[in-house]
């Protein structure tokens, strides 16, 4: 690798590692999603207990954990190696990777959106019922099939 660098820009070098950088972007996007899916779950469940009951303490320490360890890690990853092979690869200027960004931010607006409901539930302050969770927990699910679709097909050939 050093060697590369000292020869060729980092573009180059770092090309020679996109199916890296891919293989660990797919395991980053696989964690995010299975956080992204589970977590209303829990909210949903969590909406069902009495404020202050060792049940509901539960769901906020469960919460806490899956958005700290897993979802916003693997998050940050999605992204760093998502742009990074974005650049390494030049499709950024495709049609069908500008689509693939603007749903991949509408799911981490939403993944701020679980963060603040952590929050809200960690401080007894809930308002919404099981059923929006329930609903809700569909959202995640219809941009990844979008994405997975996107990504695959590359339609809007360019």
């Amino acid at each position: 690798m050093f060697a590369c660098l000292a020869n060729s820009p980092l573009q180059v070098c770092l090309g020679n590692y996109i199916p890296w950088f891919l293989a660990f972007h797919i395991m980053a996007v696989i964690a995010w999603m299975s956080g992204m899916l589970y977590l209303p779950r829990l909210f949903a469940y969590h909406t069902e207990t009495t404020p202050g009951s060792e049940s509901s303490e539960r769901f906020k320490v469960m919460e806490r954990g899956l958005l700290r360890r897993i979802i916003n890690p693997a998050m940050i990853a999605v992204w760093v190696l998502g742009l990074t092979l974005a650049w390494l690869t030049g499709a950024y200027a495709d049609t069908w990777l500008q689509i693939k960004f603007v749903l991949v931010l509408g799911m981490s607006g939403l993944h701020g959106f679980f963060a603040r409901c952590v929050r809200d539930f960690a401080n007894d302050r809930n308002t919404r019922s099981a059923r929006f969770y329930k609903i809700i927990n569909e959202v995640p699910f219809v941009l990844i099939v979008l994405i997975v679709l996107l990504v695959k097909l590359q339609p809007f050939g360019d």
